[in-house]
């Protein structure tokens, strides 16, 4: 099992947390997604996670990874 965190600075509700979980938990081999509003991270977890997917896939979402 991988874990991943990442700092996602655009996040700020709810809307912002299901937009992300929804695009990143999508990517093959993610078991789960954890988004922290107060300190505007994401934890991934996972087996063999593909950072460069996870970010593409929150870019996606239309959110930049810091």
């Amino acid at each position: 099992m991988n874990t991943i965190t990442l700092s996602v600075p655009g996040m700020t509700c709810g809307h912002c947390e299901a937009a992300v979980k929804h695009e990143v938990g999508a990517l093959a081999n993610v078991d789960d997604v954890a988004v922290d509003l107060d300190t505007k991270d994401v934890t991934v977890t996972g087996t063999d996670l593909d950072r460069a997917a996870i970010v593409a896939a929150i870019d996606e979402a239309g959110y930049d990874v810091a």
